[in-house]
């Protein structure tokens, strides 16, 4: 039965949709950041703002006043133990206050697969952080079923096995080229050189972008996932949306010129661009500016949080247990368990946030509709019911491959298995090249407490015997020079 909220409800959005539609995208993201600013000067809108003080044993903070949100858990290496006391103590725990608002936190494997699985009772709308984020966005990831379902299957055929199969190649050949442009008689940051360097070119392929500016996608990955609002992170308001205006403006004439070559005769492409304009739910989606800019935003960050930081996390993870890399170099069969291993151990991203769409008794508990949910991947992967031993990383560990960090159901990430073989390839070129990967000094890690990124991670590369590296020089040849 059609009601009179539903016929203005529906009236509401034909007309939103059509003012949306024509006015660009850059002026909706500047119109956006200055009301925002006009609440903040109003005294409408308090900033967050966080200062990092020492994070007490968990053993000395009263149970219900656990606050794993804290953005500085990670840096500090306090997460782990506070979630092991969760999981022991109140695996479904309510924190009451906390600078997000209040929410649940769930932290055991079975309990974080259930909720994953089950979108009918746990919603991914409105967004998937603990915070609110400042620039209005919609994403897919954010969506729950049918909407999702369609726009989801529009790119998803980017990272078909097919397509896979012949980006294969260009991985590897760019992979290449950055280790041996890398040096070998000296420290540098293993962040910078290598795992930003392969992710933006990755991402500039993806998607087509101009090659030679890849650094930009990184960049604004960084700024729109890391304001304190949305996940405590450091990105200052203007450097948002000044991110969000130069990403809206640079995809929307990429659509429009792809647009062009295509309608000239040029064959489609199999990058994700080529792709939303070739599917019917997707085509017209320029004319959605907010859902426009919100998807390219969860492709991009998506495609550089997880890679980049298991790039970085896996070096590390080596330097810790060094038996682990020696069996390794003893076995290089165990590359592709060994990555899945790393990114259990890592978890890229924390956690993903739901909200209840009704009353559920779940875990002994009573969680009521509208009530924050949040899915602590990081602790799920590091359940020892699960994984035995499970804070050590074990390259051949049985299990390893049955880790969270993808999700569950229908919100599984559709890029695991490129970021995946991207790892992949990229210890079989390191070990083809390095005997020693030695991390020189502590990683310094990103103030966030949904991505668990590094900052800067000094390294020094020793190459294998035998194997002429182009960073080195023989004694003749630098007399030469």
């Amino acid at each position: 039965m059609t009601t009179t909220s539903n016929v203005l409800d529906r009236a509401k959005t034909i007309v939103t949709d059509k003012v949306q539609a024509t006015i660009p995208v850059d002026r909706q993201v500047q119109a956006a950041h200055a009301v925002k600013k006009a609440k903040r000067r109003a005294g409408l809108e308090t900033p967050l703002a966080f200062t990092e003080a020492p994070i007490p044993n968990p053993a000395d903070v009263p149970l219900a006043e656990i606050d794993v949100s804290n953005p500085f858990m990670n840096r500090q290496g306090k997460w782990y133990p506070y979630f092991a006391r969760l999981r022991e103590e109140a695996p479904v725990h309510y924190l009451a206050d906390s600078p997000f608002g209040p929410f649940w936190s769930i932290t055991r494997y079975e309990d974080i697969q259930a909720v994953d699985s089950n979108p009918e009772v746990f919603s991914a709308e409105p967004y998937i952080v603990l915070g609110t984020p400042p620039m209005p966005a919609e994403m897919f990831i954010a969506m729950d079923p049918p909407k999702h379902d369609v726009q989801r299957k529009s790119v998803q055929s980017v990272v078909a096995p097919r397509n896979l199969k012949e980006m294969e190649g260009l991985i590897r050949e760019r992979v290449q080229e950055v280790l041996d442009g890398l040096p070998t008689d000296e420290p540098f940051d293993w962040v910078e050189r290598v795992s930003i360097e392969i992710t933006g070119r990755m991402l500039a392929t993806l998607l087509d972008y101009p090659y030679e500016r890849r650094r930009e996608l990184t960049r604004w990955s960084d700024a729109m996932g890391g304001s304190a609002e949305a996940t405590g992170g450091t990105t200052h308001l203007d450097d948002l949306f000044t991110a969000g205006v130069e990403l809206a403006r640079s995809f929307t004439a990429l659509w429009h010129d792809k647009a062009a070559r295509r309608a000239a005769g040029e064959p489609d492409g199999f990058d994700l661009i080529t792709l939303m304009q070739t599917s019917e739910d997707t085509k017209d989606l320029i004319k959605k500016p907010m859902e426009f800019i919100g998807n390219l935003a969860l492709l991009i960050i998506g495609g550089n949080d997880t890679t980049r930081n298991s790039m970085t996390g896996g070096v590390f993870a080596l330097n810790q247990y060094p038996d682990q890399f020696e069996k390794l170099k003893a076995d290089p069969s165990l590359i592709p368990n060994m990555v899945s291993e790393i990114i259990r151990w890592q978890t890229p991203l924390a956690y993903m946030r739901r909200v209840a769409k009704e009353d559920v008794h779940f875990g002994g508990q009573f969680i009521r509709k509208g009530d924050v949910v949040v899915m602590w991947y990081a602790s799920g992967n590091r359940d020892e019911s699960k994984f035995e031993n499970a804070d050590a990383l074990i390259i051949d560990r049985k299990n390893a491959r049955n880790h969270m960090s993808f999700g569950f159901g229908v919100h599984r990430c559709m890029g695991n298995r490129l970021a995946e073989m991207q790892l992949r390839i990229l210890w079989e070129e390191l070990l083809e090249r390095f005997d020693r990967i030695d991390v020189v000094g502590e990683p310094t890690y990103v103030q966030s407490n949904f991505v668990k990124g590094y900052e800067k991670m000094m390294v020094q590369l020793t190459p294998k015997a035998g194997v002429r590296h182009p960073g080195v020089h023989t004694t003749a040849e630098t007399s030469a020079v």
